[in-house]
């Protein structure tokens, strides 16, 4: 299949998975032309079967907010013509279900049938696509698409509540290539992850750990509350990876608790990967969370979860299994859990293989056949219906 993405290039969950899921269908033999206004952050421009087409929107004076919507549709239309695509897969409804609508109707003035799925994966539907503003252009794109997906039945039912939309919603979770995370951790285990984790933890402390884009949604002033409650009890260090507009909030408190030395800021790092293997426990507090793919990874990299209970997270993480599921906000019981998880090294070891084994439920190769079969099925309905 000749197979357009559209995602946002960020280092957000529904561009990452985007570009993995690209990179798994192009070493599948698939063609894959990423479609985005800059390059993807874990986009390789030398792998096979893969191609990058930017959307450059020119500075008219006349606009106080380019119109990238517009511009977007065209290089839709562009691409899909001159490279052949089967069928285009846009990620993040605002505003990529709205542009690839409109391109696909400019293709059919043009004699071209491309159909076009749209995949929901979080704050489009729950946050941002409820501005009365969006919602009705949103919820019309969204229901003419060809197909839509959600990565959880948490945000399938979110989707039919907030919206009109009839269509069915098929979930198809997030996912993790399971082997690149063997090899890396067959590559560090055990010499380097211990090296390593004396850089922050020189004295044998525990390394609690938490990734985000540092939004309220994510409360990282829990993440700071827990760490101070567990540290009351054992020896801990807490590493926070990512930015955002709460970091100043964030290193504000830090101060405040009296924790900052015990705490590690390490802003934004493209891989993450390396740093996951570090952590003992990883925390994700979030008052809403469509799936958790901050969590998955820490499960593929053998850390055992600690979280809320928002959104897609019960279906992610098991509770008293991977790690602990816990209400939004109730920090107490999440200390608590997290010195359930680290009472003895025993225990912790059970938990780190326990989460691994849930992660694998989430392997990229079990989730590629599902978005194919759904590839194929919408190329054939499209095909049948221009020869009725």
């Amino acid at each position: 299949m000749n197979i357009g993405i559209v995602c946002y290039p960020t280092f957000g969950g529904s561009g990452v998975v985007a570009t993995e899921l690209g990179k798994a269908l192009a070493k599948k033999g698939h063609k894959v032309h990423f479609i985005s206004y800059s390059q993807p952050v874990r986009l390789d421009y030398f792998s096979e079967n893969i191609f990058y087409h930017e959307v450059s929107v020119s500075d008219y004076p006349l606009f106080d907010y380019q119109p990238y919507e517009l511009v977007l549709a065209s290089k839709l239309v562009d691409v899909a013509i001159f490279e052949n695509l089967d069928l285009l897969h846009v990620h993040y409804a605002i505003p990529h279900a709205s542009a690839a609508y409109m391109a696909t109707r400019i293709l059919t003035s043009k004699g071209r049938k491309v159909p076009f799925i749209t995949t929901l994966h979080g704050t489009d539907i729950t946050l941002v696509g409820k501005d009365p503003s969006f919602e009705p252009v949103i919820t019309f794109a969204i229901s003419q698409s060809d197909a839509i997906t959600s990565v959880s039945e948490s945000l399938k039912k979110d989707t039919y509540k907030h919206f009109g939309v009839r269509k069915p919603i098929h979930v198809i979770p997030n996912f993790v290539c399971i082997n690149d995370y063997d090899l890396l951790y067959q590559k560090h285990f055990p010499e380097s992850i211990d090296k390593h984790k004396k850089h922050f933890a020189p004295n044998g402390e525990k390394i609690l750990m938490h990734i985000s884009n540092f939004r309220k949604v994510k409360r990282v002033e829990d993440v700071l509350q827990i760490f101070k409650l567990v540290r009351k009890n054992i020896p801990v260090k807490l590493l926070l990876i990512g930015d955002g507009p709460e970091r100043p909030h964030v290193e504000r408190l830090c101060r405040e608790l009296n924790i900052c030395e015990d705490v590690k800021l390490l802003g934004k790092i493209v891989s993450p990967e390396e740093y996951i293997l570090l952590a003992d426990v990883f925390l994700l507090p979030s008052e809403t969370e469509s799936f958790g793919l901050a969590a998955l990874e820490a499960m593929a990299s053998h850390v055992p979860v600690i979280s809320s209970n928002a959104g897609g997270l019960p279906e992610v993480n098991a509770n008293g299994i991977s790690g602990f599921l816990s209400n939004v906000g109730d920090v107490d019981a999440m200390a608590q859990n997290t010195l359930s998880v680290l009472q003895n090294d025993d225990t912790l070891k059970s938990f780190r293989e326990k989460a691994y084994q849930q992660a694998l439920l989430f392997d990229i190769n079990l989730i590629l056949p599902k978005y194919e079969q759904l590839y194929h099925a919408v190329i054939g309905q499209k095909q049948a219906a221009i020869h009725e």
